[in-house]
Order: C-alpha cells, then sequence, then structure tokens
C-alpha cells in the first residue's frame, strides 16, 4: 500500500526548531559522526535538521544492514553507530543486530518512529502498529525508552551515552512518537545553551548537567589481594577479553610481569603480537589450550564473559578452570557467570591492568612459562589439519599483504579457522559474527561499517550461503564507492551445517541449496568479481583492486588446490 504526504492549507505552521531538529543538535555534540538509515513516513521528519549537522546519513537496504553497519562501524573505529528505523517493521528487522551487538557489549544507538501519542498501543490497526514496540526491543537492548515530550530528549540522550561510556555497552533504543518528531522544541535545552552555560554554572539555565561518566575504577586493596594471590602461584594463566580491546601496551607489560600463558579471545585478537612467547592466540577451545588452563592454579580473566563461543567453540562441555579465578569486568553480574570468581574486581579494565603493572614492577617472577608455551604450540602445530592451515595461510597472506587491513566475518569455515589459527598485528582488525549470537549475513554489511568508520582497507569474509542474507548491500557499498574486498567462500549451500548433519548421521534436508552465479550478480549490483584460483593472482588483485572505487567479490572454492598448497607452508603465532 503507497503511502503520501499530504498538506492542505489549514496546516499548522511547523515550529521554529521541532523535536527531531534538537534530536539531530543532540547527537552531533555527542560526537556522533554517521547515522544508517531508511527514511520512511513516520521519521521523514527526523532528517529535517541533518543538512544543518556534519552529520553523514548511509542509506542500507535493510533495516538489518543498517544494525550490522553500526555493529561494524563502532568495532573498527570505537565510535558509536546511530540508526534512524521506522515504527514497526523497520523495528522488526533490525532486532538481530541489535541482538548480536548485545550478546558482544557493541554500542548502538537506535533511534526509531513510535506511532502517535494517542494512537500508541491501542490496538486499532493504525499504520506500523506493533502490540507493544519498546516492550519488545527492550529485548534485544540495555534499555529502551520513549520520549513522551520534547522536553525528555536531552535527558534520555545523555543517558543512554552515560551507559555507552560508563558501563558494560551494548545497544540502547529510544522512541519517539511521530507527533513528538514534529512538535515544537524551541523551548528545550539545546547544546548551544549548555556550551553558553557551562563556563558560569556545572548546571545550565534548563537544569541539564551532562554527564562525564567513566567506567569504575578498581578498590586498590582487592589490586593489593590479586598480588598476594599470586605469590603462591606456581602456574598461572592470563585470558584477555573483548572488554580490553582498548587497553594499551600494559596487556603485554603484565603478561611479562607475571610470566603466564595468555589467551586472547577472537574480539581480542591483536592485543599481543602474534610472536609475542607468552601468547597462545585464540586456541582455547583446542586440547593443547585447554590443557594449559585447565592445569593451572591461577587464572586472571579480564574482559572476558568466558562464553562458549571463546572457550568452547566445538560445544563439547569440557573447558574447565581448576585453579583459584581473579575476574575483572565492568559488569558486576558478569563476574560470577559462568564461573564464580574467587576474586572479583569490578573495574575499567585499562586502569586495572595499570594497576597491577605498577604493583608488580620490580618483582621478579620466574614460572616458566615460555616452555610451558612452547610445548602447547607444538601440540597445536601438530594437530593442524590441511584445510585449516591453507584458509589460514589465504588470511595470513593478506594481512602481510594489505597493509592496516581489517576482516570482518560472517559465520563461515574461513572464519572458523581464524578464529583459532590466524594472529591480528592490532586490536580491533579481525571480528566477525560467530561469537556471541551467531547470525548469519552480517560480514557484508558490518564490513561496509568498518571501512566507513576507519577508512583502512576492509576485507569481508563471508560465505556463498551467507552472503545471500545480506547481498543487497553490496549495492550500498558500489553507491559510496568503497573498494571493499568480499571474499567469498563457495562450498555450495551450508557447508558447516551439511558437515554436522554428516558427522551425526542426519538426513542432509536444507544445506545443499542453490548457488547463484556471483559473476552476472556483482555486476548487477555495481561490483567487480574475479574467480581466484592461484596465489600470485590473489597478490596481483589485492594491488589493484584496493585503491579502486567499487567492492569487488573474490570468488574462492573450498575445493581448490591452491589454497592446501599454500597451508604447506603456513606458520602459526607468525
Amino acid at each position: 500500500m503507497t503511502q503520501t504526504l499530504q498538506t492542505s492549507s489549514s496546516a499548522p505552521a511547523t515550529p521554529s526548531l521541532t523535536c527531531g531538529e534538537l534530536l539531530v543538535q543532540w547527537l552531533e555534540y555527542y560526537g556522533v559522526e554517521t547515522v544508517f538509515g531508511i527514511p520512511g513516513v513516520h521519521t521523514v521528519e527526523l532528517y529535517r535538521g541533518l543538512p544543518n549537522t556534519k552529520i553523514r546519513h548511509v542509506t542500507p537496504r535493510h533495516e538489518q544492514g543498517a544494525g550490522f553497519m553500526a555493529d561494524g562501524y563502532y568495532r573498527a573505529s570505537g565510535k558509536v553507530g546511530v540508526c534512524f528505523i521506522i515504527t514497526g517493521p523497520g523495528m522488526t528487522n533490525i532486532m538481530t543486530a541489535m541482538a548480536q551487538a548485545l550478546a558482544d557489549s557493541i554500542p548502538m544507538l537506535v533511534i526509531s518512529s513510535v506511532n502517535k501519542v494517542a494512537d500508541t498501543g491501542s490496538g486499532e490497526g493504525h499504520l506500523h502498529e506493533l502490540h507493544d514496540q519498546q516492550g519488545m526491543v527492550s529485548k534485544v537492548a540495555l534499555t529502551s525508552k520513549t520520549i513522551w515530550q520534547p522536553e525528555s530528549l536531552p535527558k534520555v540522550i545523555a543517558e543512554a551515552f552515560a551507559l555507552f561510556n560508563g558501563a558494560r555497552p551494548g545497544p540502547v533504543h529510544i522512541q519517539l512518537p511521530i507527533d513528538v518528531i514534529t512538535a515544537d522544541a524551541s523551548h528545550v535545552a539545546k547544546p548551544s545553551d549548555y556550551l553558553n552555560n557551562f563556563v558560569k554554572n556545572s548546571t545550565d539555565a534548563h537544569g541539564l548537567t551532562l554527564p562525564q561518566v567513566m567506567r569504575p575504577l578498581p578498590n586498590p586493596a582487592q589490586l593489593d589481594l590479586i598480588v598476594e594471590s599470586l605469590k603462591a602461584a606456581k602456574n598461572p594463566v592470563i585470558l584477555y577479553g573483548g572488554g580490553c580491546v582498548d587497553v594499551d601496551h600494559d596487556a603485554q607489560t603484565l603478561a611479562e610481569l607475571i610470566d603466564a600463558p595468555t589467551f586472547l579471545t577472537i574480539n581480542a585478537k591483536g592485543l599481543l603480537p602474534p610472536s609475542h612467547p607468552l601468547s597462545l592466540g585464540s586456541n582455547q577451545s583446542l586440547e593443547a589450550g585447554r590443557a594449559v588452563i585447565a592445569e593451572a592454579d591461577w587464572v586472571l580473566a579480564i574482559g572476558t564473559e568466558l562464553g562458549e563461543t571463546d572457550y568452547d567453540v566445538f560445544f563439547n562441555g569440557q573447558f574447565k578452570i581448576n585453579g583459584m579465578l581473579i575476574r575483572i569486568d565492568c559488569d558486576a553480574q558478569q563476574l560470577q557467570r559462568p564461573f564464580r570468581a574467587d576474586i572479583a574486581v569490578l573495574s575499567d579494565a585499562q586502569m586495572a591492568v595499570s594497576g597491577l603493572c605498577s604493583r608488580l614492577k620490580g618483582q621478579v617472577l620466574n614460572n616458566q612459562a615460555v616452555s610451558r608455551v612452547n610445548e602447547a604450540k607444538q601440540a597445536l602445530l601438530a594437530g593442524m589439519t590441511p584445510d585449516f592451515a591453507g584458509q589460514n595461510a589465504l588470511l595470513q597472506l593478506i594481512r602481510d599483504e594489505v597493509k592496516d587491513v581489517i576482516f570482518v566475518g560472517d559465520s563461515t569455515q574461513p572464519v572458523y579457522s581464524g578464529n583459532l589459527g590466524f594472529e591480528a598485528l592490532a586490536t580491533r582488525r579481525w571480528f566477525n559474527s560467530s561469537t556471541g549470537f551467531g547470525t548469519l549475513g552480517y560480514g557484508l554489511p558490518a564490513a561496509i561499517g568498518a571501512m566507513i568508520g576507519s577508512n583502512s582497507p576492509v576485507v569481508s569474509l563471508i560465505g556463498d550461503g551467507g552472503i545471500q542474507f545480506t547481498i543487497a548491500e553490496l549495492i550500498c557499498a558500489a553507491e559510496l564507492e568503497l573498494p571493499l574486498i568480499v571474499l567469498l567462500w563457495n562450498n555450495q549451500g551450508y557447508g558447516e551445517i551439511r558437515r554436522y548433519m554428516e558427522e551425526g548421521g542426519l538426513p542432509l534436508i536444507g544445506v545443499n541449496i542453490k548457488t547463484p552465479n556471483f559473476e552476472p550478480l556483482a555486476a548487477g549490483f555495481g561490483a567487480g568479481y574475479r574467480r581466484i584460483t592461484a596465489k600470485q593472482q590473489l597478490l596481483d588483485a589485492l594491488k589493484e583492486d584496493i585503491k579502486g572505487k567499487q567492492p569487488i567479490i573474490y570468488e574462492v572454492d573450498e575445493a581448490d588446490d591452491f589454497l592446501i598448497e599454500m597451508g604447506k607452508t603456513f606458520t602459526c603465532f607468525s
């Protein structure tokens, strides 16, 4: 049904400043640079004020794509991604992306419309009406709030950014009734009012105090207790998680001061250099890695939820922590799940790591960790399969050829292999949707968001099945002239699930789906295409395409022999 906007000579005059116009002023004040959105009849008034700001608008082709773009944008840049989403179907479409962000602690601000104040929840069949939009969305968000009157807007926005900066982050939803978006807000606190009054008072003329929020600092007595407990440890281990993604060189220093084998979760890759003698990478789900942790008498876990998609990726329930467990996290509840901590410290990761380093400096701890790490590395190498080696050799080749490249992955075989064997050169350069919520279709739109946020070269890792979820976003990359490399892993269907069914003796139903011809499909979306069949061909293509002005699909067939040949020279931890 086509919806039209109608005006008449009797229509009320537009206010000098609408609530929607004020909203974008406040977003700009909080440093928002990009909004991902698809305008709809219920949200067009959010766009009225955008030309008066420096905020860039990006139009995905589906609301789920908007959410994934905002997710990738943050993971690559550290800047909060914002989405403008319509009432009803727009919100049901973006909920999958919000759930992925919630599971991986990714801040995202989703701003949506909702029906008029008098119509919200009426059940009268108004356009886009949901029974309880806020209640539904609250299940995939840290919080969901409705701005019922313009006066509430500045404080609700302030609360959202307080959550992003001061707690375990995640998506926040704010909805505005369509008649509130257009309501007069000329009397409401504006960023200019706050700035003008701040010199005179800590609270502005409207009673608004913008919070300068940070995560909690560690309790000094608890840091002393950790150091004291370490004195009795003979076999310590460190587990760094995604909450440490912005911890500086102190993360490496702490590992060296404690002299402990160190593991990195998928979202913490790059925190230690690949060849660091204490690093065991992200191999805590493999038998050799698990043995190191199980044998430890003292385990320090920082910024990690200890979830199964990092520690039990084969879902066999065999990951164990038997020693004293010390946990540091900015989420009080997470400190006691799924493993109960013996010492639980509620703190910002950087401040806790720095505090421990200062306390341990000058102490000499010799736990012979390097020999334990080398022994585990040899066991890991011995268990490496040819396909695992080939896929990681492919990733490592791209990493070494393309400076500062960011890999953004879907749930696909090279991602599963890379989650274990690939070593990133810095944080925020390897992330994917196989963690947490584990959705398909993430890899392409999230890579677009990462490229917008970072201005770095980006490679999207996605399978022939997963890309069919969100392939429409390819034309968004073409529209933006992004030289995005889409490394398409073709195993003619849902290969990972197919193997799972085969191993379980299950009938192969629904996994051998028809695979598109991607060459004409890419052309239709304004993208380039290459069928990659050799190592040198890939190297030559990268040199040319990474400097281009269009996205391009590199299709790689799982059965290609050149991958096995590359794998013969692959070395982990390099």
